[in-house]
């Protein structure tokens, strides 16, 4: 087995490849709440302000976890991951019962893919919360 090859860097190799799409797939989720705030979203009432909030909290976490020293990437992976869960049980919560009297359709613009990228957030960063937690012995 060469230097290259070996399970820990393999392990490494992963961790910076979970790092990666979580920093993408937050930046992508605070991109699309500010590209919806500045389409006309923040005219709503607490809605706006909360999406100009995702777009400064998804842009500032995913230059966090670029940047956070391992031994904390755990803690900033488990806080984007249940960020982006929030922000999808919001997206669902006003589609489907309303959320602050605001009603949303699956028709409204990127709704499709604000799901998915926010789905798929809690997932990665959910995973690399786990696989980068500290162990104690």
């Amino acid at each position: 087995m060469t230097a290259t090859t070996t399970p820990g860097r393999r392990a490494g190799m992963l961790t910076w490849a979970l790092r990666l799409a979580g920093a993408v797939l937050l930046a992508v989720m605070g991109w699309l709440h500010l590209d919806l705030w500045l389409d006309g979203y923040r005219n709503i009432d607490v809605i706006g302000p909360a999406f100009m909030l995702n777009a400064i909290a998804g842009l500032g976490l995913a230059v966090l976890l670029l940047v956070v020293p391992h031994r904390w990437l755990w803690a900033v992976a488990a806080l984007g991951a249940l960020t982006a869960l929030g922000t999808l049980a919001g997206l669902l919560l006003s589609t489907t019962v309303g959320l602050f009297g605001f009603v949303e359709t699956t028709a409204a613009p990127l709704w499709w893919e604000s799901f998915w990228v926010e789905l798929a957030a809690v997932v990665v960063l959910a995973v690399l919360a786990v696989a980068t937690r500290p162990r104690h012995r």
